[in-house]
C-alpha cells in the first residue's frame, strides 16, 4: 500500500503544480511549483524525492512537465525568473530527467515554433543537451537491462531525430544555423557519444549487470546508411587488449538489422588500420550473417572496384586470419580466377574494374598456405592460362599489360620453374603496384619505438630457456596443433597427447571423432617423429573405442575411396581389428572393461609383423582346437557381455559393401544390421556373408576357421545349416586334391573345428565326418 500511496501523492502533486503553472499570473505561485517539481529531478539543490516517487514522475509525468515548460515560454514569469533561477529551475529540467523524453520534447518545439526568442531559447537547451553529453546518457540508458519496453513507433521516432539532427537544425535556422549541428561537428559528437556508451556497457558487464545493445546498434546503422559511416567509434585500440570489449563489439554489430548491415560493414572496412582491427571488431559476423558475408565477400570485390589496395588488404586479410574464415577466402578465390579467365568479363568491364579484380586475386594467392596452394593449383593454372589468353587477345594495351603482369606473378607463386613466364613489357606505377600484390602483408599494429642504442640492456643471466610448446590440455587444442602447426614439437606433443585427452574425455572426443581421425589418418611423418606409427594408430583406436560407430562408418567408407594407399588401407584395417579386440573384453562389474586400456590394445608396427603369416594362423588354429580323446567334456564356456556385441556390423558388413550389394539383391546395410540387433543375430548374419563371400585360397580358409571359433555351435546348426552342408563339401574337397600343401592343411583343421563345434549339439553318430 507504500508504494500505491506514494504513487498517488505524486500524482496529486504534479497535477497540482502544473495547473499553478498554466493558469497562475502571481510569478511566486509559479516559482514554489517549480521548486516543488524540482525536488523530482535526480540533482540540484532542490532534490529531495526517493528513487520511487523519481522512477514514477520520470514514467508518468516528466513529459508532460516539459511540454508545459515550453508552452510558458512567453510567460510573464519566465521573464521575471534571475539568471540563477531560470537554470535552476527550468533549463535544469531539459538536462537532468530523461534523456530521450528530453530530446524529443525539445526537437518538436523547435520544429513547431517559428523564429522568435522562444525558438532561440529552445535552441540555447538543444546547444547545452549536447554539450553536457546528454546523448550519452541518452544511450546508456538504452543500454540498461535486457532491453528497452518502449513501443517500435517511439523508437523509429527516437532513432530519426537523432540521425537526421544535422539536417533539421539547417532547414529551421537557415542562414543562421551553430556550428555544433552542422554534420561534421555533430557526427563526430556522436561517435564520442557511441564510443562512452559502449565503455559503460563494458563496466557494467564486467561488475555482473545485464545489458542490451540494440538500439544503440540500430542507431549506428541509420546513422552509416544516411551517408555518415565516418562516424563509427574508433574501437581498434579499446579492442587491443580487452576481450569484454571485442565480444561487446562483435555482439554491436550481430544485432545490427539486415537492412543496414550494408553501410555498416562497407564503412568499417574503408576506416580501420588493417584485418587485425577488423577481426577484432567484427569476430565471425562473416560467417554467422549472410548478409555480411554477401557485401564482404562479393560485393566490394566483384561488383565494385572503387576501393583502394588498402581496403583490399584489409578485407581479404580478415578472411584469411581464423580458419573459420579461410574457407570464404578460397570461395573468394575461385570467383575471382572465373572473373578474371572471362572473355566477356574482359571485353565489357572498364580496364579500372579488371585492374581492380587484378589486384585481388594477387592478394588473395599470395594468402593461400602451401597446402592450399597445392590444393588449387589445377584451378589456378587453368585461371593463369584462360585469363592470359582473354586478356592478350584485347585491343586495349592496359588490358594486355595487365595478363601479362599477372601471368607472371601467377607462374612465380605456383613454383613452375620448367616454365616460369616471363614478359616484356613498360614498367609504369600501374604494375609495380600489381607486382607488389604478392609481396608479404606488413606488420600491423605495430608501435614505434626508440632506437636500440637508448635503450638500457635487461639483466638475462639468472633467465632459463623456456619450451616453445606445452602439451595440449584439451582435445580441441590437439586438433588444431596436428592440422594447423608448422613446429615439429607441437606436433609430437599433441601426437603423443591424443590417445590420453580421448580417453579422459569421452564426451568432448565424440564431438570431433571424425574429424580427429580423418587428420589421423592422412598424417605424414614429416617431422620423423618418434614411434610417429604407434602413437597415430594408438590415438585411432581410442577414437573407434570411445565413439565407435561413427568412427567405425568414416573407417570402412574411406577403406573403398580412391587415392589411398596400401598402407593406409592396411592402417584402416589393423584400426579396425584393434578396436574390435579392445570392445570385446568382457565387461567389469562396475561397467569397465576388465582390462587396462594399456593392455587392452596391442600396437602394430608395420615393421615388425611376422614374415610368415601362415606361421602365426598355425599357431592360432592349433592354440584353439581341442583334441578328441576318451577325457571328459570339457567345461563348456560362459558367455559375458561386452561392447563389441551392438556395434559388431558398422567394422564388418561395410567392408564387404561392393560383394554382398549384388549378392543379396542390395540390401542395405541398414537392413542387415537393423536398429535393435542382437549379438547372437549380429553373429550368424556375419558368418553367413563371410561363408557367401569366400571363394578359394589360405586367407579364405583362415576367414572360415574363423567363422567356426568364433561362432557358438547352436547358431551355426540352426543359422547355417545349408551353408554347412556345401561348406563341409568344399571343404572335403579342398583337403583331398587341392595342389597348396598349406591350403589342405587349413582345409583338415576347418573340417576338425567344425566337427568340435557340432559334436556338443549332436550324437557322434548323426554327422560321420571322413577325412
Amino acid at each position: 500500500m507504500e508504494a500505491q500511496r506514494s504513487e498517488t501523492e505524486v500524482r496529486l502533486e504534479v497535477n497540482r503544480c502544473i495547473r499553478t503553472i498554466s493558469t497562475s499570473r502571481d510569478a511566486v505561485e509559479v516559482v514554489a511549483s517549480l521548486r516543488t517539481l524540482a525536488g523530482y529531478l535526480p540533482d540540484g539543490p532542490h532534490a529531495r524525492a526517493s528513487a520511487s516517487e523519481r522512477e514514477e514522475f520520470d514514467r508518468a509525468h516528466y513529459t508532460m512537465v516539459l511540454k508545459v515548460l515550453v508552452g510558458g515560454l512567453h510567460a510573464d514569469w519566465r521573464q521575471r525568473l534571475t539568471s540563477a533561477e531560470h537554470t535552476e529551475l527550468w533549463g535544469a529540467f531539459f538536462l537532468q530527467g530523461p534523456p530521450d523524453q528530453a530530446l524529443l520534447v525539445i526537437m518538436d518545439c523547435i520544429g513547431t515554433i517559428g523564429q522568435s526568442s522562444g525558438q532561440d531559447k529552445m535552441v540555447d537547451i538543444l546547444e547545452l543537451y549536447l554539450q553536457n553529453g546528454r546523448v550519452g546518457a541518452l544511450l546508456w540508458s538504452r543500454c540498461q537491462g535486457p532491453g528497452s519496453p518502449d513501443s517500435p513507433q517511439l523508437r523509429e521516432t527516437l532513432l530519426g531525430r537523432m540521425v537526421s539532427l544535422p539536417d533539421l537544425m539547417a532547414n529551421r535556422l537557415y542562414p543562421h544555423n551553430r556550428p555544433l549541428f552542422l554534420s561534421a561537428q555533430y557526427y563526430s559528437l556522436l561517435a564520442q557519444e557511441f564510443k562512452f556508451a559502449l565503455d559503460k556497457t563494458c563496466k557494467a558487464l564486467k561488475d555482473g549487470q545485464d545489458c542490451s545493445l540494440r538500439f544503440v546498434a540500430q542507431l549506428l546503422g541509420k546513422t552509416c546508411v544516411q551517408g555518415h559511416s565516418g562516424t563509427l567509434p574508433h574501437l581498434s585500440a579499446s579492442t587491443r587488449s580487452d576481450m569484454v570489449w571485442q565480444r561487446v563489439c562483435w555482439r554491436l554489430m550481430e544485432d545490427i538489422p539486415d537492412r543496414w548491415m550494408e553501410s555498416v560493414v562497407t564503412g568499417l572496412v574503408q576506416v580501420v588500420t588493417g584485418p587485425a582491427a577488423l577481426a577484432r571488431i567484427l569476430g565471425n559476423l562473416v560467417v554467422k550473417n549472410k548478409k555480411s558475408q554477401f557485401v564482404l565477400t562479393h560485393k566490394l570485390l566483384l561488383l565494385q572496384y572503387k576501393y583502394e589496395t588498402c581496403v583490399l588488404r584489409t578485407l581479404l586479410g580478415y578472411l584469411a586470419q581464423d580458419r573459420e574464415r579461410r574457407p570464404l577466402l578460397i570461395q573468394v578465390l575461385r570467383a575471382l580466377c572465373q572473373a578474371w579467365s572471362s572473355s566477356s568479363s574482359v571485353r565489357h568491364t572498364p580496364v579500372e574494374q579488371q585492374l581492380y579484380l587484378s589486384r585481388a586475386l594477387l592478394l588473395c594467392v599470395s594468402l593461400l598456405s602451401e597446402a592450399e596452394l597445392q590444393e588449387l593449383r589445377a584451378e589456378l593454372m587453368q585461371c593463369m592460362l584462360g585469363g592470359m589468353q582473354c586478356h592478350l587477345d584485347s585491343n586495349v594495351v592496359r588490358i594486355r599489360r595487365i595478363g601479362m603482369v599477372v601471368g607472371e606473378c601467377l607462374s612465380s607463386r605456383l613454383n613452375t620453374q620448367e616454365a616460369r613466364l616471363k614478359f616484356e613489357y613498360e614498367q609504369d606505377e600501374e604494375t609495380k603496384e600489381l607486382v607488389s600484390m604478392m609481396d608479404p602483408f606488413p606488420p600491423e599494429d605495430a608501435v614505434l619505438t626508440d632506437s636500440d642504442d637508448e635503450l638500457t640492456p635487461y639483466d638475462m643471466s639468472d633467465d632459463r630457456e623456456m619450451t616453445k610448446s606445452a602439451p595440449p590440455r584439451y582435445i580441441r587444442d590437439c586438433l588444431e596443433g596436428l592440422i594447423f602447426s608448422e613446429d615439429p614439437t607441437r606436433v609430437e606433443l599433441s601426437l603423443q597427447a591424443a590417445e590420453g585427452l580421448v580417453r579422459k574425455n569421452p564426451s568432448a572426443a565424440r564431438e570431433v571423432s571424425v574429424e580427429l581421425t580423418k587428420v589421423l589418418l592422412h598424417l605424414e611423418d614429416k617431422y620423423s617423429t618418434p614411434s610417429f606409427l604407434a602413437l597415430r594408430q594408438a590415438a585411432m583406436v581410442a577414437l573407434a573405442v570411445v565413439d565407435s560407430i561413427p568412427v567405425a562408418e568414416y573407417l570402412t567408407t574411406e577403406f573403398y575411396s580412391v587415392n589411398y594407399s596400401l598402407r593406409q588401407r592396411m592402417d584402416i584395417l589393423e584400426v579396425l581389428a584393434l578396436s574390435a579386440q579392445e570392445l570385446s573384453k568382457p565387461i567389469a562389474e562396475q561397467g569397465r572393461p576388465s582390462l587396462p586400456p594399456s593392455a587392452a590394445v596391442t600396437l602394430v608396427d608395420p615393421q615388425s609383423v611376422p614374415s610368415n603369416w601362415r606361421q602365426v594362423v598355425e599357431q592360432r588354429i592349433q592354440s584353439k582346437t581341442r583334441r578328441f580323446g576318451k577325457s571328459g567334456a570339457p567345461a563348456p564356456v560362459t558367455a559375458t557381455p561386452n561392447r563389441y556385441a551392438s556395434v559388431a556390423g558398422f567394422f564388418f558388413f561395410p567392408l564387404l559393401q561392393s560383394y554382398d550389394r549384388y549378392l543379396y539383391n542390395n540390401r542395405s546395410f541398414s537392413d542387415r544390421v537393423g536398429p535393435h540387433t542382437g549379438a547372437p543375430n549380429v553373429a550368424t548374419q556375419m558368418g553367413r556373408s563371410l561363408l557367401d563371400f569366400v571363394p578359394g585360397g589360405s586367407g579364405v580358409l583362415f576367414s572360415v576357421c574363423a567363422v567356426f571359433l568364433s561362432m557358438p555351435g547352436q547358431c551355426l546348426l540352426a543359422e547355417l545349416s545349408d551353408h554347412l552342408l556345401e561348406t563341409r563339401a568344399w571343404l572335403a574337397d579342398v583337403a583331398e586334391g587341392d595342389a597348396d600343401a598349406d591350403c589342405r592343411t587349413l582345409a583338415m583343421q576347418a573340417l576338425v573345428l567344425l566337427d568340435k563345434s557340432l559334436r556338443t549339439q549332436l550324437e557322434p553318430s548323426a554327422l560321420d565326418l571322413k577325412s
